[in-house]
């Protein structure tokens, strides 16, 4: 096992952790959480050997084999498949004894090596190489290709490959999830949940730790606090004790306040629509751990955005991509005023594509992309982190926004993003990517979008920030499109998804655990076709036209899949209408004398509301009865 005993560990002259202990058992997985600079990755550089402690005791098998996550590749021209081979010691070590008996003609020490190659795995090595490319999104042509033709995403994912491949006895993961799509995600939860040694995992994903983590260690104050289960568990936990610090009383309750009043405006919209049930435990669950959040450095909402027509985009047989041969064809959709949109899809099928179409920055190929009358986009992408003005401050930032505005006013606004003090005045250049970000996003929500196009927006922020982020877009309200692998977030602000998969955008009827399971089934038909082409089965002409009827089939149900959805909204805002109503009956002053009359109309308003819910009900069912036997 680990122990840390009384350490004191400083970086810089400053300690990290003061007097800190806690004892790591074999075969646990933690996931590692505390505020940017409070030690994580100072912590992994003392495991790794890299770093002593100044003062305290470190305990750690010596035997152990430790794997860790590079976090910079070079671009070199090793193929794609051997580098990840080489995070396997043991196998090329035996694999280098071979060789060397090979080439002595020593029939006893060809015997013993190849004996030892086995031993290492050497017959699998190549296989289990091969299943974590693919299970990394690696397609099988691209095992060959050599790492400087991937980008730094793509090399990011080859390091966390080659970790993997170590058959270690302590894994340490630095932000494994960064530059992963959602489908990368679920796959790695699986494959270290059946991880046999003791894994130590930093993530700024809440859901991702859940899945993974049996233990959550917390780095505040200098000190290190153990808490048993993954990160809703920790953060229940330290909820409890920081709401009996009275201190924080008044700001625990604006906190829950806020959230409990977007609790009662979903819960009033979302009467029947599918999925609403899990999204309002997601918020309920967020307003019991509101307390864990009360020292939170940031703290922002979006300002009411400018009223828009309605639809704000609408498109019709649209076609989308780079070159001659379109990414997406035919996409007919429109966008509402105060849509919450969700894109799933596989990685590569053109989500990010469609967001920057949506944001006026790529022109369709074919087809018409209508913008309705005011329409104001924020668009938030990971390279505009890059097109930031290095020389100037976030302070300079805004006022090109603002020239006319106060500066307190401006000073008070980056504060609720970190940025205070001299951080608003300092040059943007040393910024770390998780500042750059969030530095774009207050320059976003200054300009007060009606529409926000949001493609991967919590890559390299914490969890505080990612928290806030998700408090404030519960609170806007204009319409949004999120493209991210946060489910944490999409649960918590999304109310639909659109599926953006073989060439097509289609609405998805279901949860991410819907899509989850779309994922399985969608990898199981991958391997039975390959298995068919492999035995000489299906040809392509018979696969394309299976294609051309499914397609087909989606364009026949179509028009049922809409009356569903219309029927949806219509009951959505019947919902919102009685629940105002009947708010305003919970009044007593509406029950004076002086306001029979007013009690009246809203009684009778009441009843024909009720009226016109439950006939919307009813045939909501139907629709949804006659869509189910369509497709079937």
């Amino acid at each position: 096992m680990i122990s840390l005993r009384d350490i004191t560990l400083r970086r810089g002259g400053d300690p990290l952790l003061e007097h800190a202990s806690v004892t790591i058992h074999p075969g646990h997985k933690i996931g590692l959480v505390g505020a940017n600079g409070s030690g994580k990755s100072t912590l992994f550089a003392l495991l790794r050997g890299e770093l002593g402690v100044d003062a305290g005791e470190v305990h750690q098998p010596g035997d152990w084999e430790v794997a860790h996550m590079a976090q910079e590749t070079p671009a070199i021209e090793r193929p794609a498949l051997e580098f990840v081979l080489d995070g396997d010691r043991a196998f090329r070590a035996a694999e280098r004894a071979v060789a060397d008996a090979d080439a002595s003609g020593d029939g006893e020490a060809i015997a013993h090596a190849h004996l030892a190659y086995e031993n290492a795995g050497g017959y699998t090595a190549h296989a289990r190489a091969g299943e974590l490319l693919d299970g990394l999104g690696f397609p099988a042509e691209q095992h060959a290709w050599s790492v400087a033709a991937f980008s730094g995403g793509w090399r990011v994912r080859l390091n966390l490959a080659q970790a993997l491949m170590c058959r270690s006895d302590l894994l340490l993961l630095d932000e494994p999830t960064n530059h992963l799509d959602l489908e990368a995600v679920l796959w790695l939860e699986q494959w270290l949940r059946a991880y046999p040694g003791t894994l130590l995992l930093i993530s700024h994903d809440r859901d991702f730790i859940d899945a993974v983590a049996d233990e959550t260690l917390h780095i505040e104050h200098r000190a290190l606090t153990l808490y048993r289960g993954g990160y809703s568990a920790f953060e229940r936990q330290r909820a409890e004790r920081l709401a009996q610090q009275q201190a924080q009383y008044e700001k625990q309750q604006r906190e829950i306040a806020h959230l409990q009043k977007f609790i009662d405006r979903f819960r009033a919209k979302a009467t029947k629509a599918r999925a609403a049930q899990s999204r309002v435990k997601a918020l309920e669950r967020m307003e019991r751990v509101a307390p864990a959040h009360v020292d939170s450095p940031f703290s922002f909402e979006f300002p009411t955005p400018p009223e828009a027509a309605n639809p704000l985009l609408s498109l019709e047989g649209v076609a989308l991509g780079y070159s001659a041969t379109p990414i997406l064809q035919g996409v007919s959709m429109s966008l509402r005023p105060g849509a919450r949109i969700g894109l799933l899809g596989p990685n590569g099928a053109g989500k990010s594509t469609l967001v920057r179409a949506l944001a006026g920055e790529l022109a369709p190929a074919a087809g018409t992309l209508t913008a309705g009358r005011n329409l104001s986009v924020g668009y938030f992408a990971q390279h505009q982190l890059e097109q930031l003005d290095p020389a100037a401050s976030p302070l300079l930032h805004l006022r090109r926004l603002a020239p006319e505005a106060l500066e307190q006013k401006l000073r008070d606004f980056l504060g609720g993003f970190g940025f205070q003090g001299d951080q608003a005045t300092e040059a943007v250049a040393p910024l770390s990517g998780g500042e750059k970000a969030r530095l774009v996003l207050a320059l976003l929500v200054w300009r007060s979008p009606n529409l926000l196009l949001l493609d991967e927006p919590t890559n390299h922020l914490d969890l505080e920030m990612r928290h806030a982020l998700t408090v404030a877009l519960q609170g806007y309200e204009g319409a949004v499109v999120t493209v991210s692998h946060d489910r944490h977030l999409l649960n918590s602000t999304v109310d639909e998804y659109w599926l953006v998969a073989d060439g097509a955008v289609s609405r998805f009827h279901g949860d991410l655990e819907a899509y989850r399971e779309w994922l399985a089934e969608r990898r199981r038909s991958g391997r039975r076709l390959a298995e068919e082409t492999a035995s000489g089965g299906r040809s392509a002409a018979e696969r394309k036209a299976d294609r051309q009827r499914a397609a087909a089939e989606r364009r026949r149900t179509k028009p049922l899949r809409d009356r569903v959805e219309h029927l949806v909204r219509e009951i959505e805002r019947v919902s919102a209408a009685l629940a105002e109503v009947e708010t305003a009956l919970a009044d007593p002053a509406v029950y004076e004398d002086a306001q029979k009359q007013r009690l009246n109309d809203l009684l009778r308003e009441q009843g024909a509301l009720r009226g016109r819910h439950d006939d919307l009900e009813a045939e909501w069912m139907a629709a949804e009865e006659e869509l189910a036997q369509a497709e079937a």
